[in-house]
């Protein structure tokens, strides 16, 4: 991001200042000084915090340097280049990063600056804690993990662990990016404020975090390392930046001065002697007090009250927080009540598809019912014409043998070749009545398969009937909290009616034979009324409205739409909910005060659940460390782990003993 600003002046300069996020340059007066500079950049970031930062640059000689607030910018000793590059970074740190830092902007640049210090390896970080670190800087900038959005690669494209980390295992980058992911997963709900917040407490543990380190000397001349941090000075072996062997609190320190090239450090304890240290450098001794004064002030305004300006700006922060853990709560709210609504939807759909295929196969049984029963209508009206011609032929030759009788009588020739007709007519007779009582046989077995097909068909209908009524039962319960109408039994029980005689009378002619053909098309036409009666629109017609609703929508249900009953009431109920918290009411303010109250209780319990996954990962990653890697930082972690100690166990153990004592220590080191 670029910002320019432009007086209109005839005597101006271009500047550049680099943040860690941004880059603004400005057109400043040549008279400006570096109160003015400063200033403007914190009003064009909207940071209010401003005692934490400084503007950093390089001089002539190449050392690092702050840009002083009371003298001009020019007559500093400031780069001749156009336009004069600065950077804006923190300058002193924070004891407590939760408790001090107020504003969003703040935290956010803290946020930056600790992370580009752990990836260029300036703050020693172990490994498993920068996997931890790694997954809390992935949450505050893509939010909650998304596996569809994390594909391979992610060590590829962010900057994410320290190049030692990567050297020191024998580790391919996915594996590294499976583990980073486990932790991401667990950070789900976070938001960026928050997840910055907890890598800032995280890395406020390191041993190396918010020390600036100088080259010193003392009396003997030995080579040591002077610590200038936010609770007082340390003092380190040269080989070992990590420990402390020596602490000067600040609430021990009355004066600080230097001349040349030595440090004089004046106690409160007047019987204990100056602290005295040599540094070679002029320039790096300026930058010393600087720090040391700058440090010393802000630990004294710790212990006094805040400001109206810090008060107001707490106030605000608290007010905000407050705001945005309702809006959270409500979200949150209305996130549940959405994946509730959701998986209700889910279930319906299920449900449908289910309803549907089961609807399906019954149709799919009826139709087949309807077919057979059709075929058996039609083999018993074959069978009976082909009993009607069999009985007309029957009644020919009956004719025809009495003819034959009549002309028999005739003559003794005609009538002994009656004799003989008589005798074919006979057995033609006797087969032809064979045929026909076989032939009203199998009528009467067809008309008897006809009538099971009808019954047949009926009870697939009132099965069918029976189906739907109880789906639209299951319906109804879940959209309405009227009761369904009751279907009426004669909708629902289907007589059969006789439809032939049982009698086992033989086969009387050919009009009883239409008499049955006639009364078996009436009983057709009265199954086919039935039928209709009872079909799926009637049967809706009966039921209450939203239910019949329901029923005819069940086919085009594709979600929670205003035509769907049962989304209509989630819906409704979704929208009642979150109106319920659309106003905080002083209840809900003093419940999320005592939440607040009890965050360190729960950062310390969470504190205990993290050290264990810690231990977890140390442990599963160690069978894979290369061993002539290691730093000697590795080694001292190893040992401080072995001993139980922390950052707050050895700089208690570094300040033990009387302030004259320490003083006696540092000049016999």
């Amino acid at each position: 991001m670029n910002f320019r600003r432009k007086h209109k002046s005839s005597k101006c300069f271009p500047v550049k200042i680099l943040t860690l996020d941004a880059q603004l340059e400005f057109n400043l007066e040549c008279k400006a000084n570096g109160r003015d500079l400063f200033d403007l950049v914190c009003r064009t970031i909207g940071l209010r915090e401003t005692w934490y930062f400084g503007l950093q640059y390089e001089d002539c000689k190449g050392f690092l340097a702050w840009l002083k607030m009371d003298r001009k910018v020019q007559d500093q000793d400031v780069p001749k280049t156009t336009p004069v590059p600065f950077v804006f970074l923190a300058k002193f740190y924070p004891e407590n990063v939760a408790e001090e830092l107020v504003q969003e902007i703040t935290q956010h640049l803290f946020f930056l600056q600790v992370k580009q210090s752990i990836l260029n390896m300036d703050i020693y970080c172990p490994p498993e804690i920068s996997v931890l670190l790694a997954s809390y800087a992935l949450q505050a900038k893509y939010g909650d993990y998304d596996e569809a959005a994390m594909k391979p690669g992610l060590l590829g494209t962010e900057d994410l662990l320290p190049k030692r980390v990567l050297d020191q295992y024998q580790m391919t980058a996915e594996m590294w990016e499976e583990r980073i992911k486990i932790w991401y997963a667990d950070h789900k709900g976070l938001s960026r404020d928050e997840a910055e917040m907890e890598y800032l407490r995280i890395v406020q543990d390191l041993e190396m975090y918010g020390v600036n380190y100088f080259p010193i000397k003392n009396k003997r001349d030995s080579e040591l390392w002077l610590g200038v941090t936010a609770l007082g000075l340390n003092i380190y072996e040269q080989d070992n930046k990590s420990v402390p062997r020596i602490n000067f609190p600040w609430s021990e320190i009355q004066n600080i001065s230097y001349d040349d090239k030595k440090f004089a450090i004046k106690p409160v304890d007047k019987t204990a002697p100056p602290f005295i240290f040599y540094s070679d450098k002029h320039r790096v001794n300026k930058l010393i007090l600087d720090l040391c004064i700058g440090n010393h002030d802000l630990f004294m305004r710790r212990r006094k009250p805040d400001s109206i300006e810090v008060q107001q700006m707490k106030a605000q922060a608290k007010e905000e927080k407050l705001r945005r853990q309702s809006e959270r709560n409500k979200l949150a709210r209305e996130k549940q009540l959405r994946e509730t609504a959701e998986r209700e939807k889910a279930a319906l759909e299920q449900q449908l598809i289910h309803f549907q295929e089961e609807f399906r196969v019954a149709n799919e049984q009826l139709r087949r019912s309807e077919e057979s029963a059709e075929l058996l209508a039609e083999k018993a009206r074959v069978a009976e014409e082909e009993s009607m011609l069999l009985t007309q032929k029957a009644s020919d030759a009956e004719q025809e043998l009495q003819r034959i009788r009549l002309s028999a009588m005739k003559t003794e020739e005609e009538k002994l070749l009656s004799q003989r007709q008589l005798h074919e007519a006979k057995q033609i007779a006797s087969r032809l009545l064979e045929n026909s009582e076989r032939c009203a046989a199998e009528a009467e077995q067809l008309k008897g398969d006809l009538l099971q097909a009808r019954y047949a068909e009926t009870q697939a209908k009132k099965k069918l009937l029976e189906f739907l009524t109880t789906q639209a039962s299951v319906a109804a319960l879940h959209s309405a909290s009227r009761p369904i109408t009751r279907i009426p039994s004669s909708a629902s029980v289907l007589s059969v009616p006789n439809l032939f005689p049982t009698s086992s009378s033989s086969v009387a002619g050919s009009d009883h034979h239409l008499h049955h053909q006639s009364d078996i098309q009436q009983h057709l036409r009265r199954l086919d009324d039935v039928s209709n009666e009872a079909s799926l629109p009637a049967y809706e017609a009966r039921l209450p409205i939203p239910l019949a609703n329901q029923l005819t929508g069940l086919t085009n249900l594709t979600g929670l739409s205003s035509s769907g009953y049962l989304s209509a009431i989630a819906a409704s109920e979704l929208v009642n909910s979150s109106s319920n918290y659309d106003l905080m009411t002083h209840g809900d303010m003093e419940q999320l005060s005592l939440e607040i109250e009890k965050e360190r209780v729960e950062y310390l319990e969470k504190s205990k659940q993290l050290q264990e996954q810690l231990r977890e990962l140390r442990t599963e990653i160690e069978v894979l460390k290369v061993g002539e890697k290691q730093t000697l930082y590795d080694q001292l972690h190893e040992e401080q782990l072995r001993s139980g100690d922390d950052k707050y166990s050895t700089l208690k153990k570094s300040k033990s003993g009387s302030t004259g004592a320490r003083v006696a220590f540092f000049e016999e080191l």
